[in-house]
This record gives C-alpha cells, structure tokens and sequence, in this order.
C-alpha cells in the first residue's frame, strides 16, 4: 500500500512569514529543516511496515525538502513540472490514501500566509459555487481517483476549512493564526510528536474509495487586476464571468486543476514586477 504525501511549506511548523518560504532566502534555508521535520514526522507516524510513504514536493520550485535527512524508506517526487502539480502520484493504482501537510488557508481567507497557488494576484477562487482552498481543489482530484484524504497539517484556520471537505481526516493544528503574518507556533517537537500520532491515527483511514464522478466541474478565478482577465481568457474555454473574473467549466476534475494550472501561469506571466 502506498501513501502520498502532498507537502506544502506555508502550514509548516514555525513558518509564519513569505521570507519563511521563498527559496534562496535566508529564511527558507532556517525553515527547510523544520519541513523536513514535519514530512519524517509523517512517515514515522505511518509506519514502514506494509507502508510505502509518497512524498510529493508541492511548494514552489518543489525542491525544498533536505533529502539527505529524510527517513530511508520514502520516496520523493522532486521537482517542476508535473501534470497534476500538488498531486502528482494520485494515480498510482496501489495509492490508498493521501496526507496534506503544511496546507494553508485559500486565498481571500484568514489564515497564516493564506493564498490559492499565487501569493497575491489570484484574490479568490471558487469550485462549483464554493470558495475553494488548495486544500478543497486537491481533495476533488482525489476524490476523483478514489483516494480519500485521510489527514491535514497546518494553522488551526486550515484544519476547520479541512473539515468542510475531508471530515473524517485527522487534523493536526501546528500553529495558531494571529495574522496573515504571524502565528502563535507549537515547539518542534512538540509539533513532530503530534504530527506522529496523527499519522497514525491516519493510517487506518487509507481505504481506497469507489472514484467519484462528480462532474461537471466550474472554476471561478478572481484575479486583483483586470488585465489578468485578457491574459487568462486567451485559453481555450476561459471566459470572463465578472470584473476581474474568469470561469471555465470540464467534465473532470483531471481536466479542471490542470487547466486551473494554466490559468495561474499564464496570469503569473502577464504580471508586471512592480505593479502586478
């Protein structure tokens, strides 16, 4: 049986700030060894035996974790640029449950360094009327190849949006949202020993599901600039809903994170340094 690991880094423990997070700067280089922490604490927590653990790397470059210091028998999936992104691994038949750690709230909502794919420019998105986290977006693709969710990590406000979506993952709350930018934080340790013991409460969550044909699927995307819209609207089935708005509707969610997934690179591309 295997276990992916989706492994975010701005639900981690002690992240709180963007220069926790940006590859390169001092900050990411101090927290890397906090997030590799997080990751080993999941594995541990599930255990080696008849376990195969999954990471997938879904922050950023996704070249983030120490390899050197992770626990021997997980694999890693390292590296841009993968057809399913934050998922790459779902597909995988023997695949029987997935955890999302260091998740983070959706854009528009209160939570430590709240945002959905982009940091700032998307403002809101929206899967089938409700507002989506990265978090609702992923388990719907989970869903979709009958993987359940079966725990979160993050800020207290990213395990109640858990709720709303995977109600019978196991949450573990690592960290207390203050502010968009601060956050009341668990000591490591004391984060890592629940992280354990959350994963293997998990565990016996890993079920694998009949696939849920929930389709079709509609994405809203509200971006902070109009000219985002033009830019987003140029692919294929994309179409302005809205001031500042986009849509686009398909029949899976296969096909609706990876377009969602074009949408946020082309936006990402249009923007300008200084004034977005």
């Amino acid at each position: 049986m295997r276990i992916l690991i989706s492994a975010d880094m701005e639900g981690a423990t002690g992240v709180t700030c963007p220069g926790d997070v940006l590859p390169g700067t001092p900050g990411w280089e101090r927290m890397r060894p906090l997030f590799t922490d997080d990751v080993n604490a999941v594995v541990v927590g599930l255990g080696a035996e008849g376990v195969v653990p999954v990471v997938n790397e879904a922050h950023w470059t996704m070249r983030n974790l120490l390899p050197e210091r992770l626990e021997a028998y997980a694999e890693v999936i390292t590296g841009r640029h993968k057809e399913l992104s934050m998922m790459e691994g779902v597909r995988d038949g023997e695949v029987a449950g997935v955890v999302f750690l260091g998740y983070h709230a959706g854009a528009g909502s209160e939570g430590v360094l709240a945002h959905t794919y982009l940091a700032n420019t998307v403002t809101s998105v929206w899967l089938n009327g409700v507002r989506a986290s990265e978090g609702r977006l992923n388990a719907a693709v989970a869903a979709e190849f009958g993987v359940p969710v079966i725990m979160v990590t993050g800020d207290d406000k990213t395990i109640e949006d858990a709720r709303s979506y995977a109600p019978e993952a196991v949450g573990v709350v690592v960290k207390h949202c203050v502010s968009r930018y601060a956050a009341r934080c668990l000591p490591p340790e004391t984060a890592a020993r629940l992280i354990r013991e959350g994963a293997r409460e998990a565990r016996r969550l890993a079920v694998r599901h009949e696939p849920v044909k929930g389709g079709p699927y509609r994405i809203d995307v509200e971006f902070d600039a109009d000219h985002l819209v033009g830019a987003a609207s140029v692919i294929p089935g994309v179409e302005r809903c809205g001031e500042r708005r986009v849509s686009f509707t398909l029949p899976t969610m296969y096909e609706a994170i990876r377009c969602f997934k074009a949408v946020t690179t082309v936006a990402s591309a249009a923007m300008e340094e200084q004034y977005g």
